[in-house]
């Protein structure tokens, strides 16, 4: 009996190494044909759990996916294009994820609040910590771009201030919720000011956030051979595209926790928080190690600015469009936490080196995040 056509080698080698591409496009296909089916036992603890832990699977499966064909571009287009499009990719990402929570449910004022908190935080203290720690473990100091790291800062601390803080103290017939005039002024100056960076990031700044002194270990690796970079952009988008319909399926078990188990309302913005900070931590801590912490900085300093500068914007024309009002200052603790936070991260990278005590100092205020959690 005669063998079928074998398959190339080249498609062999695609397969194996995008499998789960196949994984995020059956997943995605079962939820669409067999939505309520999977949805209607939700009550069931051991059903839930099945149901939330795999999508979450999924999509974090699929962003570790497009970290991975970034950090292939990256490679190729050099910083700081290939960082951009990383952080670009996964705010996307949590973009839609808030979106579709905020579309699907009922009216969650504070997810965006606390999603924007917990990505700062986890950032922040927790990736950077853990990147500075790991980096200094074998050697006493590293080194990064002194002008980067305060280029990031100086729209990361307005930014931040102005959607985090400043609405605690405004008051409005309707409580914190911005009132339209106001949405249209903070969402137009955090534009405004992240399309500035963008524009000194990628034309006459691009010195900033490059870094010849750190080398990438082994010392003695050969060069890689300069590979196509259209393969890796249209996996990227590949992957971004089940992604789009999984975090709107996600939506519904969160929901569920929310509004029927009567989780803490911080509970969304957490999961929605771990799910887009996860792959970035994973390449930044991997570059760190790698003595590449000019490459860490750009992903975690990156990843926060996109993230409050665009999701900002993106949250209230969802609130002005669907009806939904956001609350967008914090309160109590989590703003003391916030400018520490803040404060301890401009004293940082003051000096362009950084050391073990560093990441110990901001792994400390990581842990007192997750401690205030569970006190709220």
């Amino acid at each position: 009996m005669a063998d079928g056509p074998a398959l190339p080698a080249g498609a062999v080698d695609l397969m194996r190494e995008e499998w789960f591409l196949g994984v995020s496009i059956a997943t995605s296909l079962a939820f669409l044909v067999f939505r309520e089916d999977l949805f209607s036992r939700l009550s069931d603890p051991l059903w839930f759990t099945v149901v939330f832990a795999w999508l979450f699977t999924v999509v974090l499966g699929s962003a570790l996916s497009v970290v991975r064909h970034a950090d292939h571009l990256a490679e190729r287009l050099k910083e700081p294009y290939g960082t951009l499009i990383l952080t670009l990719a996964i705010t996307s990402i949590e973009v839609m994820a808030i979106s579709a929570v905020m579309i699907h449910g009922e009216n969650n004022p504070t997810l965006a609040r606390d999603t924007l908190f917990a990505v700062v935080m986890i950032i922040l203290n927790g990736m950077v910590g853990l990147s500075l720690l790991l980096g200094a473990w074998r050697r006493p100091e590293q080194q990064h771009n002194l002008q980067g790291a305060n280029a990031y800062l100086g729209v990361i601390v307005p930014l931040a201030t102005l959607s985090l803080v400043m609405p605690t103290f405004l008051s409005d017939p309707d409580g914190q919720h911005p009132s339209a005039p106001r949405q249209l002024i903070l969402g137009t100056l955090s534009v405004g000011l992240y399309a500035t960076f963008l524009f000194l990031q990628a034309g006459r700044h691009q010195g900033y956030f490059t870094d010849g002194s750190n080398r990438r270990e082994p010392p003695g690796e050969a060069a890689l051979p300069q590979a196509p970079v259209w393969p890796h952009a249209l996996m990227l988008f590949a992957y971004m595209g089940p992604v789009v319909f999984l975090v709107e399926q996600l939506a519904r078990p969160i929901d569920y926790i929310i509004e029927t188990l009567r989780a803490p309302t911080a509970f969304g913005g957490v999961v929605m928080a771990v799910l887009v900070a996860t792959p970035e931590a994973i390449s930044a801590v991997r570059a760190s190690i790698a003595n590449n912490l000019q490459r860490s900085i750009n992903i975690f300093l990156g990843s926060v600015l996109s993230t409050i500068g665009l999701t900002v914007p993106a949250m209230l024309v969802i609130s002005r469009l669907y009806g939904h009002p956001v609350t967008l200052g914090l309160e109590h603790g989590d703003l003391v936490m916030l400018l520490l936070t803040l404060a301890v991260s401009i004293i940082t990278f003051a000096s362009g080196r950084t050391h073990l005590m560093q990441g110990a100092v901001h792994l400390v205020l990581f842990l007192a995040y997750v401690l205030l959690i569970f006190q709220q």
